[in-house]
């Protein structure tokens, strides 16, 4: 067995705690918590079954806590990057959302956000991992609030479109898989491009860059 990050040794593979966390993450995000079981995640990993006790003591439910607090943060990360590769703020709002309905489309509506079928099925049945994907969910908003103030310096207006943006993007992977379509998810950028420019179009309000 490898060091706990990195790659394994001499064979350039990712360690074995990242090929489980990985192999993990699919999963959960495509088939939920209850459905994926760790033998799978084993078999898709291509590690040894025990490995996973060693590096997830807690087992299933250690294992589906790590996978959310790791890739929540990172797929946010992503989104951010996303916005800022346009300059205009609505641009970018449809530019993100654009992408993310080519991929889902690309998956063949396999793989959206990385937390969102755990946390619809935990919401009343886990306390821990409930918590997990509540404080994610959490970082998302604040990150989200502090990208549009650079253009909506109402710190009460940039969270309520910063919550408009999560709860577009959740909603929007739902219906489009389970519609198989990628429209919804357009849609839902060309509706918070507009809810940004008529709330930049408010009295009072700064112009757009």
């Amino acid at each position: 067995m490898g060091p706990e990050t990195g790659t394994d040794t001499g064979t350039g593979r990712p360690d074995t705690r990242a090929r489980i966390r990985d192999a993990a993450g699919t999963l959960f995000r495509r088939h939920g918590y209850s459905a994926t079981g760790l033998k799978r995640v084993a078999a898709e990993a291509q590690a040894p079954f025990g490995s996973i006790y060693h590096f997830f003591p807690g087992g299933k439910q250690q294992l589906a806590e790590d996978m959310i607090r790791t890739t929540g943060p990172a797929y946010g990360r992503m989104v951010l990057a996303l916005l800022d590769s346009v300059p205009d703020p609505a641009e970018s709002l449809v530019h993100a959302f654009d992408a993310a309905a080519t991929d889902l489309a690309a998956a063949d509506y396999a793989d959206a956000c990385p937390i969102g079928t755990v946390a619809l099925e935990v919401a009343s049945s886990n306390e821990v991992l409930r918590t997990a994907t509540a404080g994610v969910f959490e970082e998302w908003v604040e990150a989200a609030a502090g990208w549009f103030t650079r253009w909506v310096p109402d710190p009460e207006a940039a969270r309520s479109l910063a919550y408009s943006l999560v709860m577009m993007l959740e909603g929007a992977f739902m219906l489009s898989r389970a519609t198989r379509d990628p429209e919804p998810l357009r849609v839902a950028g060309r509706t918070m491009a507009h809810l940004l420019r008529t709330t930049l179009a408010e009295p009072g309000a700064p112009a757009s860059d």
